[in-house]
C-alpha cells in the first residue's frame, strides 16, 4: 500500500543544486582544449604527444598514490589530475625530457594540490606550480625550444626527449626562438597570422590562439567559467600594451601581437579562471584579471624574461583571499559598516 506525497516536504539545505558536478566540468575543460591539443601535436610531432602522455602520466600517479584507497575510484573519476596534466603539459616545450614533464606533474598534483588538502583547497593553480617548479629546477631546459616541423618531421624525435633522469640533455640540433623572445631581444615581429593558427616556435598549447579562443567559447556556453576573469585579463593587456605601443611603436609590440603571443590566451581562459584558486565575487574577478593583465605587461615589457603569464597567475592567487575578503557585497538588510 502507497501512501500519498505529502503536501509539504521538508529537507536540509541547499534546497537549490548546481546540476553542474566536478566531473562534467573537467570533462568541459578536455574538450575545450582538445582542439588545441590536436593543433599542438600536429606542428610538433609524435614528441608533443610523448610530453603531453609524461605530464599527465605524473599528475594521475601522483593523485592516486596519494588518495585513500577507497577514495580512489571517485577521486579519479573527476578528471582534475587530468587536466592539470594535460594544461602542464600544454605549458611545456615539446623537446622536454620525459622525465622532466613527469616529475612536473608530480609536483603539481602534490605541492599544487594535494599538500593542500585536495581538490577545492589549493591556494595556487597547480599546473602552474608544476611549471614554476620546472623553470626553477631547469631553466635551460625550460628555455629551449624546437622548431614546428608540421606533419612531414611528424616522427623525428630529439635526442632530448630521452635524457637520463638527473643527466645534463643534448640540445645540439635545437636552435628557436619564441616570437616573445625575437621581440624582446631581437625587435623582431612574427606575422599576425602565424600566432592565430600556430605556425610559431613556443609551448606545445601556447601557438594556436584561434582554437584557444574557440574552446574558450565552449566554456563559457557551459558556463564553466567566470568571464569577467579572461576579458578583464585580455582588456588591461590590450590597454596597457596599447598605451605604450603609442609612446613607442618602434620599441614596444602592439595589443594584437601581445594577446596572442606567449601563453597569454591559455593563461587567462583556462589558468586563471579555476574557481579554487580565483575570487568568487564579481568585482574581485575585475580586479583579479586587471592585476594579471598589468604584471603580465610589466613583467614582459620590463622585466629579465620575455613571458610573465606564470608568475601573473600566481602572485594574483595569492592575493585571492585579500580580494575576497574586501570585496564580499552587502548583506541584505544591512549598512556597508556592517558588511
Amino acid at each position: 500500500m502507497k501512501t500519498k506525497d505529502p503536501m509539504l516536504l521538508v529537507q536540509p539545505s541547499p534546497l537549490l543544486k548546481q546540476p553542474m558536478t566536478t566531473a562534467q566540468a573537467m570533462r568541459d575543460v578536455l574538450l575545450a582544449l582538445l582542439p588545441a591539443t590536436l593543433a599542438g601535436i600536429w606542428y610538433f610531432g609524435l614528441s608533443a604527444l610523448l610530453v603531453l602522455a609524461a605530464s599527465i602520466a605524473g599528475a594521475v600517479l601522483t593523485e592516486w598514490v596519494f588518495t585513500p584507497a577507497y577514495q580512489r575510484r571517485e577521486q579519479l573519476g573527476n578528471y582534475s589530475a587530468l587536466v592539470t596534466g594535460l594544461l602542464l603539459g600544454l605549458c611545456l616545450a615539446p623537446g622536454l625530457p620525459l622525465w622532466m614533464a613527469f616529475l612536473g606533474g608530480v609536483v603539481a598534483i602534490g605541492l599544487g594540490k594535494v599538500i593542500w588538502g585536495g581538490l577545492g583547497h589549493n591556494l595556487f593553480n597547480p599546473s602552474m606550480v608544476g611549471r614554476v617548479f620546472l623553470v626553477a629546477a631547469f631553466p635551460v631546459a625550460m628555455t629551449t625550444w624546437s622548431p614546428a616541423g608540421g606533419p612531414i618531421a611528424f616522427f623525428d624525435l630529439p635526442d632530448s626527449l630521452f635524457a637520463a633522469p638527473m643527466m645534463q640533455a643534448s640540445y645540439d640540433a635545437i636552435s628557436s626562438a619564441t616570437p616573445l623572445g625575437l621581440m624582446k631581444f631581437e625587435s623582431q615581429p612574427t606575422p599576425l597570422w602565424d600566432l592565430m593558427i600556430g605556425k610559431t616556435t613556443g609551448c606545445i598549447g601556447e601557438t594556436s590562439g584561434l582554437l584557444l579562443l574557440l574552446g574558450g567559447l565552449y566554456l563559457l556556453l557551459r558556463r564553466d567559467l567566470d568571464w569577467r576573469i579572461p576579458i578583464s585579463i585580455l582588456a588591461s593587456v590590450a590597454a596597457f600594451t596599447s598605451l605604450l605601443y603609442l609612446i613607442d611603436s618602434s620599441q614596444y609590440p602592439g595589443p594584437l601581437f601581445s594577446l596572442f603571443s606567449g601563453g597569454l590566451l591559455i593563461g587567462a581562459i583556462y589558468m586563471a579562471t579555476d574557481p579554487v584558486s580565483s575570487p568568487i565575487t564579481p568585482k574581485g574577478a575585475w580586479i583579479f584579471g586587471i592585476g594579471i593583465g598589468l604584471l603580465v605587461v610589466l613583467i614582459r615589457v620590463f622585466g629579465g624574461f620575455p613571458e610573465g603569464v606564470m608568475y601573473a597567475i600566481l602572485l594574483m592567487n595569492a592575493a585571492t583571499p585579500l580580494i575576497d575578503r574586501y570585496t564580499q557585497p552587502r548583506v541584505f538588510g544591512k549598512g556597508l559598516k556592517n558588511r
